[in-house]
C-alpha cells in the first residue's frame, strides 16, 4: 500500500485534487470529514468538546456549531491545541479501521489539512502539497465561500506558512491556474504515483 499525505493551505484547492485522485482510483481518507463524524451528536467526541468548551458551541438541535467553535479556537492557540487533543486521537482510531479494510496494493491518499502543523510527514511514503499564493487563496475564499478578507487572512495565519508546507513536499501541485491546468497536473502526478506503487 502506497500511503500519500495530501495537504495544502485553506483555499489552495486541496479538496479538488483529492476528488480528482479519487476519480482515478485512489482510496481517499478525508481527515476533515472524519473529524466531523467523530463529533456528531451522541458521540463521545462531542461530549468531550462540550465538557471543555461549554454548551454555547452547540446549535439548538444539539449538533456542533462549527462557526462558533472555530471563532473560539482560531483566536487562541491553547484552545486550538486542546480541541486537537480531543479530536485527533479519535480521527486516528477511525483511520486505522479504514486502513485495515483496504487492499494491499491500494494507493491511499490521506487528505490532511494540518499535516505540516502536526509534523505528520514521516507517516507517509509521499507528501503532496497543493500550493497557491496567499492572495489567490484569499480571492478564492471570498468567491467560493463568501469569506471576508480579514477572516481569510486569520485562517491562513493560523496554518503553517507556504514555506513550511513546501519544505515537507515530495510533490508540489501548483494550483494558481484554471481547472484544466489542474487536471493536467493531477494526471501527471497520478502516473507518478502508479509508478511508485509498482503499477505503472
Amino acid at each position: 500500500m502506497l500511503k500519500i499525505g495530501l495537504t495544502g493551505g485553506i483555499g489552495s484547492g486541496k479538496s479538488e485534487v483529492s476528488k480528482r485522485l479519487a476519480a482515478r482510483g485512489a482510496v481517499v481518507i478525508d481527515a476533515d470529514k472524519i473529524a466531523r463524524e467523530v463529533v456528531e451528536p451522541g458521540t463521545p467526541g462531542l461530549a468531550r468538546v462540550v465538557a471543555v468548551f461549554g454548551d454555547e458551541v452547540l446549535h439548538p438541535d444539539g449538533s456542533l456549531d462549527r462557526e462558533k467553535l472555530g471563532a473560539i479556537v482560531f483566536a487562541d492557540s491553547d484552545k486550538l491545541a486542546t480541541l486537537n487533543g480531543i479530536v485527533h486521537p479519535l480521527v486516528g482510531e477511525r483511520v486505522a479501521d479504514l486502513q485495515r479494510q483496504t487492499a494491499d496494493d491500494a494507493i491511499m491518499v490521506y487528505d490532511v489539512p494540518l499535516l505540516a502543523e502536526n509534523r505528520l510527514a514521516p507517516m507517509y511514503d509521499v507528501v503532496i502539497v497543493v500550493d497557491a499564493a496567499d492572495e489567490v487563496r484569499i480571492a478564492r475564499l471570498a468567491e467560493h465561500r463568501g469569506m471576508p478578507e480579514h477572516d481569510a487572512k486569520a485562517r491562513i495565519a493560523a496554518q503553517a506558512t507556504r514555506q513550511d508546507r513546501l519544505a515537507i513536499a515530495d510533490i508540489v501541485i501548483d494550483n494558481e491556474g484554471d481547472l484544466d491546468d489542474l487536471e493536467t497536473r493531477v494526471a501527471q502526478v497520478w502516473h507518478d504515483l502508479l509508478t511508485r506503487a509498482g503499477r505503472g
